[in-house]
């Protein structure tokens, strides 16, 4: 396999997240009027919901489905990627005004500033944007990160227009910037995400998180064991139903294929999504433009 090949293709991105609810109604509006998507298409027990037609969360309604059992792997949080602070102070405004309990708190991350709250279902969500790259500080192959306060009245008081509080940025572009997943162990996600999958690894907190980017982005997914240290594989429960990445072609595609086989992990390809799981059962979906 060429070097190229052992790699995720530098124009990578992260598609939409599909959560398995409990209640499609209550969900739906949260995020739609909370979190200030827009529904892109609904079909009975199907809800997408995105931005300027982008999918960025699907709903996919499983009554019959419990919540996971304390400690188990699975979604840690999806982070929603504005594209303007403007953008992503009329996002936090919309939270303090309509569901301000599901505020969690903030954090200026250096590359990123970022909120962050829980749904109705347990599951986080982190609304960010980014600074420019040419901002960030790499040393050896490690971008920098730290968390640091993020007074969120304070963001509010410096971003937030008039235009932006009466939903003058309902129609700008946001996506997926990143997922973050709770796992059993770093070294397992490490063999997994970074060696199989092809992400290069941006980040690491000795054995309790991993981030990883395709490209030189700061992390287009982190695994951590906050909480949920030592889980084995998942059972179905409500929570993530799916991460899906976008891959730039069918070269890319059939690249990564190759790779997780290599490797020893089982692909799935219907001729127009590569599905596959990771040790957790965290499944993920890959797709590339015009495959199918």
């Amino acid at each position: 396999m060429n070097a190229q090949a052992d790699r995720l293709a530098p124009d990578t991105a992260m598609g939409a997240v599909t959560l398995l609810v409990g209640d499609l109604d209550g969900m739906t509006a949260f995020y739609r009027d909370v979190i200030t998507l827009q529904v892109l298409s609904a079909d009975g027990d199907r809800v997408v919901l995105g931005r300027a037609g982008r999918a960025i969360v699907v709903l996919q309604h499983e009554p019959a489905l419990r919540h996971a059992v304390a400690g188990a792997a699975g979604l840690f949080h999806t982070a929603i990627l504005f594209e303007t602070q403007e953008a992503l102070a009329a996002a936090l405004y919309s939270v303090a005004t309509r569901a301000p309990q599901t505020f969690t708190g903030s954090a200026d991350h250096l590359v990123s500033q970022a909120f962050y709250l829980t749904d109705p279902e347990g599951n986080g969500v982190e609304l960010y944007w980014d600074r420019t790259r040419t901002e960030w500080s790499w040393t050896h192959g490690t971008v920098e990160m730290a968390t640091l306060y993020l007074d969120p009245n304070g963001f509010l008081r410096e971003h937030l227009t008039e235009s932006a509080a009466g939903g003058g940025t309902a129609q700008e572009a946001a996506s997926v910037g990143h997922v973050h997943l709770s796992v059993g162990d770093v070294e397992t996600a490490r063999a997994f995400y970074v060696d199989a999958l092809g992400f290069d690894q941006t980040a690491a907190m000795g054995g309790q998180a991993l981030f990883v980017s395709a490209g030189g982005y700061h992390h287009h997914m982190a695994m951590n064991v906050w909480n949920s240290r030592g889980a084995g594989p998942r059972m179905p429960a409500l929570g993530l139903g799916r991460v899906d990445l976008d891959l730039p072609d069918a070269d890319a595609l059939g690249e990564l294929s190759e790779r997780l086989r290599h490797h020893g992990f089982e692909v799935r390809d219907d001729g127009r999504t590569v599905s596959f799981d990771d040790p957790w059962r965290n499944l993920l979906h890959a797709t590339a433009p015009g495959r199918g």
